[in-house]
């Protein structure tokens, strides 16, 4: 049992970013939380709205939009559930701030000084001062063109099709790639694809392959693609492996950030990071979804709620032979998402558990989350541990603090979603069944070890 005073411990974020220089084979880019204080009556506000956000990724996720050496960088968190990192582009360089995403894979700045944003009100977002990058003071950035591999990266491999005077007859095309639209969970963006450097300290990439957006939706910073198509950035790096390790959210007016390693170095074989839990990367067996092939999917057997066992049913815990199924890692996503099956058994399980405290049905219908629990009048209170068991018996034990959300007026509310709301349109059992979210991740090591196809990980304090 786990137990933890009964105080309010909602998150609070802050964002900075610098780059750090350790060694010839490291680069390091901080990610920190924002500082932002609300009144008495936000925190139940906030919390509906993280899980709204949640559900909208988890909507984009499963049913997505089909037409469209060592560095280390520190992580920052961010107020509106992601985390943020900054990269170096151009010549001469010009700084941008990017949300690391292991669900997508493009790799996007907000561009030009006539770069717009709507619905970007969010707390702390000052739309005036969203660094943009401007490629007319850049000597290295070019458009990318129709004849050139990477824009079939992105278009697929039909693109010149697309692509008016460049049909397979005319060998002079110099029309530049189709604009792109990308859909999010949380909002949407476009633009033109760019040839440009990315500079970090001790190297630079040439002809790296980024969006210039012009106008967004709800997107205040680039995003960089992390995820396993060819335009992601490890792909684009040939990196071997790359890891992270997500500062709690729970710091107030403390600047606290954390560091994302790539791996860019020599095979190391089948070496294995010392104290890591691994299990295997599988694919998606679906080639006609190409979304469904950026995941980073494992498989989730088993979640161990106290002293219950809620088995992941078959069908739910691998990938079939539709496409739907399995579970992936998404640092994009802020609250882990289950399918409604295995939500129900992992909820009740620890209604159970916990049945002598009385359900906050009230906090329930405002915040979207459930079940939450009032401990108003416990000085301290004991929960059921929570671990998630995946194929091969790695094992993530949860702290108290990565399942449970502490809301002023001593209520507790579980942080993981389900289908069963509005948000997902009456829509569920398409695509992956369960969403690793990062609110889920925090205070854990984790390495993408790309090279031998898994996935490790060890709990421990990232700030």
């Amino acid at each position: 049992m786990a137990a933890a005073p009964a105080s309010w411990l909602f998150p609070l974020l802050f964002l900075s970013s610098v780059f750090a220089f350790t060694s010839p084979a490291t680069i390091t880019i901080p990610i920190s939380p924002s500082t932002h204080h609300y009144s008495s009556s936000d925190p139940w506000k906030i919390l509906n709205h993280l899980a709204s956000l949640s559900l909208s990724r988890a909507h984009h996720i499963k049913f997505p939009n089909t037409n469209v050496s060592l560095v280390k960088t520190p992580l920052f968190s961010r107020s509106y559930g992601g985390y943020s990192m900054s990269l170096s582009f151009g010549t001469p360089p010009q700084i941008v701030k990017f949300i690391m995403d292991t669900g997508s894979s493009l790799v996007w700045f907000p561009c030009t000084s006539r770069y717009l944003c709507a619905g970007c009100n969010f707390p702390n977002t000052d739309l005036t001062k969203i660094p943009k990058f401007i490629p007319k003071l850049s000597s290295s950035s070019k458009l990318v063109g129709c004849k050139n591999p990477k824009c079939a990266w992105v278009f697929g491999s039909n693109v010149r099709s697309k692509c008016q005077g460049c049909g397979p007859s005319n060998q002079n095309c110099t029309e530049s790639c189709p604009p792109y639209i990308i859909q999010y969970g949380l909002g949407s963006t476009a633009g033109r694809l760019l040839s440009e450097s990315l500079d970090f300290p001790n190297k630079t990439v040439a002809d790296f392959l980024v969006g210039c957006s012009i106008l967004s939706t709800r997107q205040p910073e680039g995003i960089a693609g992390f995820g396993r198509s060819m335009e992601s950035l490890p792909l684009q790096l040939g990196l071997k492996k790359f890891s992270y390790c997500l500062v709690s959210r729970r710091f107030d007016n403390t600047q606290v950030s954390s560091d994302l390693i790539l791996d860019m170095g020599s095979d190391s074989g089948d070496a294995k990071t010392p104290g890591l839990n691994y299990t295997k990367f599988v694919k998606n067996p679906v080639r006609s979804n190409s979304a469904f092939q950026e995941y980073y999917y494992v498989i989730l057997q088993k979640i161990v709620v106290g002293d219950k066992h809620v088995k992941v049913p078959y069908n739910l815990s691998v990938p079939q032979s539709d496409g739907n199924g399995g579970t992936i890692v998404d640092s994009g996503s802020t609250f882990t998402f289950m399918e409604g099956p295995v939500f129900e058994l992992v909820a009740k399980a620890l209604e159970k558990q916990m049945a002598n405290y009385t359900v906050a049905t009230d906090v329930q219908k405002q915040t979207g989350l459930r079940p939450c629990f009032n401990i108003s009048d416990e000085k301290s209170f004991n929960v059921p541990k929570f671990i998630f068991q995946f194929k091969g018996g790695a094992k993530m034990q949860l702290p108290l603090a990565n399942y449970f959300a502490f809301v002023d007026m001593g209520v507790v509310c579980l942080t993981i979603v389900s289908d069963n709301a509005a948000a997902l349109g009456g829509r569920s059992g398409g695509g992956p069944a369960i969403i690793l979210g990062n609110f889920q991740q925090q205070n854990f090591y984790m390495e993408y070890d790309l090279d031998n196809e898994r996935f490790g990980f060890k709990q421990q304090s990232c700030a």
